[in-house]
C-alpha cells in the first residue's frame, strides 16, 4: 500500500471537514472514543455493513453497503479511524428508477470498495441483480459522477479494483449463490486503462468450498512484491477472515487465517479494510453481524509478520489474531476532538439531515426541509394498490440504530386533507417484524395505535395492539430500546408525562440491514392532493 502525498484537494478537504464536524453534536447514545487516548469496540454502534476506507494525506474516508436505502453508498470521513461522521452519499437514486421506485429489499448496492488514485476518489459495488457499477469523483464530500456499468451480469457482487504499478487495473469479485447460481468463489477480471470496462471474462482464482466456504468480500492490495486479497469465509455470523497472496495477480495464490473470533465476543470479525497510517502503522476495519442492529463497525491492530497480516491480537503466536474490545487508538501524529455520525435532528436547516434514508427511491415532493418554520414537512404519499403493510412503503424515513439502548423521541403535528379520513403518520421500528406508533386521522377523530406486524416480508398484515383517542394534533411519540433488542412504546401530549402504550416489541433486522427507526405520512387514496406531517424534532438519547 502506498503512502499517499497530501495534495491541495486534500488540505481544502481537511478544512471543510474540520469545519462539518464542529457543527456536529456528539451522540449520547455510543462514543467510541474513551478520551484517554484508548477506544472501544465497535467504534461504531450502527449497521455500516461491508465497510472499506482509504487514506489520502491525513483523511480516512469509508464507504459502506445500503442495500436498498436511498441516498446509497454513505461517505464518512475521520482524521484518526475511531472518530467518524457521515459527509455524504455518492448515490442520490438507484437505477433503475422502474425497480428501485418500489421498495426491492436487500437489493441495489452490496460490498462496496473505495479507491484513491491520481487524484480521484472511485467506489465500485456490485448490485447482485445487474452487474457490477463504478462511480468517481474528485470531492468525496461533494457530487459523485453518474453510475457506469463496469461488468454486467447477474450474481456478480463485492468488486473492488486495483491500479497496479504498471498501468493495468484489475477487478476482484465474488458471486452471489442467489443469483449466479454458484459462490464461494473469488475471480479477476481486466478492467480498461480509465477502469470503466471489464475486458474479457473473469477469470476465477481461489476455490473456497473445501476450505473456506462463503467467501466473498475480497479487497485488492499489493505489497512487497505480492498481490493480496483479504476475504472473509465461513458466513457473516460465523466465519474468519482470510488472507491470500500470490506473486501473479491470477494466482495461484497461498491462503492464511489472519484473524477469527477466538476466545473473544466478537462472532464472526471479517470483512472489510487495510489501511495505513502516516506514522507507518497498519489497521484493520471490518463489521460484526449482532443480529437486529444489523453489522456494526470494529476498528483491530495489524501488523506483518513474514508478509502475512496479523489483524487483531495474536496471543499465542500461530499468525492468527483475535478481535480486541479496547486498545490504544492508532498514531496519526495528532489529537482529535470527539465527531460521530449526526442521530438527533432539529430540523434547523434547508436540507434533510445526513442520517435520513428513505426505503427506496424518493420524490422530490415528499419532504420539504423547512428552515422557516423549524421542522421536516412530511407529505402524505398514496399507498401502493396491492398494499399489505409498511413493509411495501418506500416512503419510510429512517435512520440507522445506533446504540444496544437508546430512547427516540419525536414531536409531530398531523395536518390531515380534511377531505378524506385515513392518513397516518408515526413512529415505527422496522425490521423482518416492525412495530410503531401510528397517529391517523380517522371519522372518529385522532387516533394513535400501538400496533406490529410479525413477519412483514411473507406479507402479513398489522395488528393494532391499544389505541387511545387524542383530541389535539399535536403528539410526542416515543420508543425506549433496551437490551436483548426489546421496545417499548409510549405517548405523551404535553411533553413531560410518558403514557406506556401497547405491548412490549422485540426488534428484528431487515433483509441483509438492521433494523432502522423513523417516520412516514400516508394516505389511502390517490387524490390530486393531501395533508401532511410536520416533524419538529427527532431526538435519540440514552
Amino acid at each position: 500500500m502506498k503512502i499517499i502525498k497530501r495534495s491541495i484537494l486534500g488540505l481544502l478537504l481537511c478544512c471543510v471537514m474540520s469545519g462539518m464536524n464542529a457543527q456536529n453534536s456528539i451522540s449520547k447514545t455510543w462514543v467510541a472514543d474513551l478520551g484517554n487516548g484508548s477506544y472501544k469496540n465497535p467504534i461504531l454502534y450502527a449497521d455500516y455493513s461491508d465497510p472499506d476506507v482509504c487514506r489520502v494525506g491525513d483523511d480516512y474516508y469509508m464507504t459502506a453497503s445500503s442495500f436498498n436505502c436511498v441516498p446509497g453508498l454513505p461517505i464518512l470521513h475521520s482524521k484518526d479511524l475511531v472518530n467518524w461522521t457521515v459527509i455524504g452519499y455518492a448515490i442520490d437514486k438507484l437505477t433503475p428508477d422502474s425497480i428501485f421506485s418500489k421498495v426491492e429489499h436487500g437489493g441495489g448496492v452490496w460490498a462496496p470498495a473505495i479507491r484513491y488514485h491520481k487524484g480521484e476518489f472511485y467506489i465500485y459495488y456490485g448490485d447482485p441483480d445487474q452487474g457490477i457499477f463504478m462511480t468517481k469523483t474528485k470531492d468525496p464530500a461533494g457530487t459523485w459522477e453518474p453510475l457506469v456499468m463496469v461488468k454486467e451480469g447477474k450474481g456478480l457482487i463485492d468488486s473492488c479494483p486495483i491500479f497496479d504499478d504498471n498501468g493495468d487495473v484489475y477487478l476482484a469479485h465474488a458471486y452471489a449463490g442467489s443469483r449466479a447460481g454458484i459462490k464461494s468463489l473469488l475471480a479477476v477480471t481486466k478492467l480498461t486503462p480509465d477502469g470503466t470496462k471489464a475486458v474479457g471474462e473473469s477469470r476465477i482464482i481461489y476455490d473456497g468450498h473445501d476450505l473456506d466456504p462463503t467467501i466473498e468480500g475480497p479487497k485488492f492490495y499489493k505489497r512487497n512484491g505480492y498481490y493480496y486479497i483479504f476475504a472473509p469465509a465461513g458466513g457473516v455470523a460465523t466465519g474468519w477472515q482470510l488472507a491470500l497472496r500470490s506473486k501473479d495477480i491470477f494466482g495461484p495464490y497461498e491462503r492464511k487465517v489472519v484473524m477469527d473470533q477466538g476466545k473473544t465476543p466478537i462472532n464472526g470479525p471479517h470483512q472489510g479494510a487495510w489501511v495505513d497510517t502516516q506514522t507507518g502503522e497498519d489497521w484493520f476495519i471490518h463489521f460484526q453481524d449482532v443480529g437486529a442492529v444489523g453489522r456494526i463497525t470494529h476498528l483491530q491492530p495489524m501488523v506483518w509478520k513474514n508478509d502475512w497480516p496479523v489483524i487483531g491480537v495474536d496471543k499465542d503466536g500461530d499468525g492468527c489474531g483475535e478481535p480486541v474490545l479496547t486498545y490504544k487508538k492508532p498514531n496519526v501524529g495528532k489529537t482529535y476532538p470527539i465527531a460521530t455520525p449526526a442521530e438527533s435532528d432539529e430540523f434547523s436547516t434547508n436540507t434533510l439531515g445526513l442520517q435520513w434514508q428513505w426505503h427506496g427511491n424518493p420524490q422530490s415532493w415528499w419532504h420539504f426541509a423547512n428552515k422557516e418554520q423549524g421542522c421536516l414537512n412530511l407529505y402524505s404519499v398514496p399507498i401502493i394498490d396491492d398494499y399489505k403493510s409498511l413493509w411495501d412503503v418506500p416512503n419510510l424515513l429512517l435512520q440507522k440504530i445506533p446504540a444496544p439502548d437508546f430512547t427516540a423521541t419525536m414531536k409531530l403535528t398531523l395536518k390531515p386533507e380534511p377531505r378524506f379520513t385515513g392518513e397516518r403518520t408515526g413512529l415505527v421500528v422496522m425490521g423482518l417484524d416492525y412495530a410503531l406508533l401510528s397517529f391517523e386521522n380517522t371519522p372518529d377523530g385522532f387516533v394513535l395505535s400501538q400496533s406490529e406486524c410479525i413477519n412483514a416480508e411473507k406479507g402479513t398484515k398489522e395488528s393494532v395492539n391499544s389505541s387511545v383517542n387524542l383530541k389535539d394534533a399535536t403528539v410526542y411519540l416515543r420508543v425506549k430500546m433496551t437490551s436483548g433488542n426489546k421496545c417499548i412504546f409510549s405517548y405523551s401530549t404535553d411533553g413531560k408525562k410518558y403514557i406506556t402504550l401497547g405491548n412490549e416489541f422485540k426488534a428484528k433486522e431487515g433483509k441483509w440491514i438492521g433494523a432502522k427507526i423513523g417516520t412516514f405520512c400516508s394516505r389511502p387514496i390517490p387524490k390530486n392532493d393531501g395533508g401532511r406531517v410536520d416533524v419538529d424534532w427527532f431526538r435519540l438519547e440514552k
